[in-house]
């Protein structure tokens, strides 16, 4: 696989000392309490974990990513590479749109859930933070040699994420970065264009892992303070912690690598049957397609579900799931929900125990918790479509 020499992936593994975002003197100075994730020093909170959450849900809230991977995949014939390593339809994806994916082993276990974006010249792949150096590693080694990879480890990457973060950003007068191109305005959810703020060019993608309209933001380092100086100026919006990140997308419905999803779980028990597309279900050719499919056409034993809990107790990760005295599956993620006012959890469950309405106990450290399948997500997604 060839490397292009301003941003190629050298032999570098991933660093032992925790690395720093190039917000962290920023976040620090705003008053953030940082905590080691994903091998970065990283911001769980500003005023409170709560009062960020439902700033997001009624406002904006401005959340550094930084810490996740921003590759790109280019040369001929990379759409038909990358299809050797996703179930998506990444050869029918148009330039400017996106798609999420997952990054699958042999047997269709699930090595990291994944956002592409066909850029034109390029296909642009943000990868999870924890996983990144892992992925980089699978992808050099799988991708044919004409195929090159970068990693734009210069970039940050910001989300700004709510229903005041569209004008919100319209108000920094971004310019399309070339003729012919959309307007900020014009940009639907899960689209993606190239701008220029001050001079400064952007990467803008109307997405984000809260359930709320927004954008993500991929942003030379050397511009990322001046921009999240200029959105945290605005009335609207304020910066916002990994804390208030989690119980967002965990209102969403959406899976977090790592707890949610894992190499031991597939996309059809995670309830991402969605990303493997109707052309390469015909066709497979993916890893671990003859699993994948065959789950597909029989159904899998378990499934991530939600589940909605009695009381104020919030259940954790790990929590056995039980039909009586039988357990039936295991809490993945759980917490409080500050827009429902209740506990609320997914969790991987026998089948025969997904539908909702059934009645359930969480095994909460010897205590039990009376819980109910609930559909997903717990709160609608506000995404501009």
């Amino acid at each position: 696989m060839s490397q292009t020499p301003d941003s190629a992936i050298d032999d570098d593994i991933e660093p032992a000392e925790p690395l720093v975002l190039p917000l962290d003197a920023w976040h620090r100075a705003k008053g953030a309490r940082m905590v080691e994730f994903a091998g970065y020093q990283m911001p769980v909170q500003y005023e409170g974990i709560i009062a960020e959450h439902l700033w997001t849900r009624e406002n904006a809230g401005l959340f550094d990513v930084s810490h996740m991977g921003q590759l790109t995949v280019s040369g001929e014939g990379a759409a038909a590479a990358l299809e050797t390593l996703l179930p998506g339809d990444i050869a029918g994806l148009q330039p400017g749109r996106m798609r999420y994916s997952l990054l699958l082993d042999e047997r269709g276990g699930i090595l990291d859930d994944l956002m592409v974006t066909n850029r034109g010249e390029h296909f642009y792949l943000v990868v999870n933070g924890a996983t990144k150096w892992d992925d980089i590693a699978h992808l050099r080694e799988h991708l044919p040699d004409e195929i090159t990879l970068g990693h734009l480890d210069e970039h940050g990457l910001l989300a700004l994420q709510g229903p005041k973060a569209a004008e919100a950003l319209a108000r920094l007068g971004l310019e399309p970065a070339f003729p012919g191109m959309p307007q900020l305005d014009e940009l639907k959810f899960m689209q993606a264009a190239p701008f220029h703020w001050q001079g400064r060019p952007l990467g803008v993608s109307r997405s984000g892992y809260t359930g709320e309209d927004g954008f993500e933001i991929s942003v030379r380092g050397e511009d990322v303070v001046a921009l999240a100086d200029a959105l945290c100026a605005l009335k609207a919006v304020k910066p916002i912690g990994l804390g208030a990140r989690d119980s967002l997308r965990l209102e969403a419905g959406l899976p977090l690598y790592g707890h949610d999803l894992t190499e031991r779980t597939d996309p059809v028990s995670a309830g991402l049957a969605f990303a493997i597309s109707k052309r390469r279900r015909e066709q497979g050719g993916f890893p671990g397609a003859e699993r994948v499919l065959k789950l597909l056409a029989e159904g899998p034993p378990a499934r991530r579900v939600g589940l909605s809990l009695e009381g104020r107790m919030a259940a954790r990760e790990g929590a056995g799931v039980f039909a009586g005295e039988r357990q039936v599956g295991q809490v993945t993620s759980g917490g409080f929900s500050p827009s429902l006012q209740q506990p609320i959890a997914m969790a991987y469950v026998d089948a025969a125990c997904a539908a909702p309405g059934t009645a359930l106990e969480l095994d909460n450290r010897g205590r039990r918790l009376a819980a109910q399948v609930v559909p997903l997500p717990f709160v609608p997604h506000r995404y501009h479509r």
